[in-house]
Parts: C-alpha cells; structure tokens; sequence
C-alpha cells in the first residue's frame, strides 16, 4: 500500500495518530470526525492511499461498494435513526472546488439533528 508519509488519514490508519475507531477490517478504516457537523458523523477511509474520487478506476469498485454497503449498517450502529424517518447523509468532497481538505479519498457518514438546518 502506498502511504505518503505528510497524508494524516494514513497515519490514524497506521496507528502514529491517535482516533476514535468505529470499524476496520483488512481495506477499511472507519473513525469519528474530530469536528463533527451532526450528532453522528464518521470518516470510512480506504486503508490503501487514494488521493480522491477523481483517482479512482474500475479496480475500486468492489471497494467502493462495499463502503456504501458498510456506510448505513455503521450509521445506525452509532445512532442514527432509521429510514424514513431518520437517516443520514453520505458525502465525499473532490478537489479543492470540491471542499476537499484532506486528499486521501473519505467519505462523511453524518446523520442525527441536522445543524446545517439552523440558519
């Protein structure tokens, strides 16, 4: 696996930096945001270094699909409530115009009472 040595997502995933781990198994790394927008709100990390969304191919499909899979199961285990009338949203930011800040490819699993709502 390719882990650029300046990549913070690569580093929780190694153990150097410290996270409130939710999940991970031998591709993913799941962990709770440091500064969190909801109630409930996760990074799933692939474990391998992929810089963004614009980065990926046909070779992560199956690891795409397994995090959108995973992303509702662990949404509900953390808190969330069920569908419909609960939920949650799924989020990756892609580039700078994108928002992304971290360029290690994660999506944001975020769900309870919706701050984004308050003005």
């Amino acid at each position: 696996m390719n882990h650029p040595d300046n990549c913070i997502f690569c580093k929780i995933v190694a153990g150097q930096i410290p996270s409130k781990k939710v999940y991970e198994d031998e591709e993913l790394f799941v962990f709770h945001d440091i500064h969190p927008w909801a109630p409930v709100h996760l990074l799933m990390i692939p474990k391998a270094h992929i810089a963004s969304m614009a980065h990926v191919g046909d070779e992560h499909a199956a690891l795409l699909g397994r995090m959108m899979v995973l992303a509702p199961k662990l949404a509900l285990a953390q808190g969330c409530n069920p569908y419909p009338e609960g939920g949650f949203r799924i989020m990756t930011n892609t580039g700078a115009e994108g928002g992304q800040e971290v360029h290690h490819l994660h999506l944001h699993v975020i769900g309870g009472a919706r701050p984004w709502l308050k003005g």
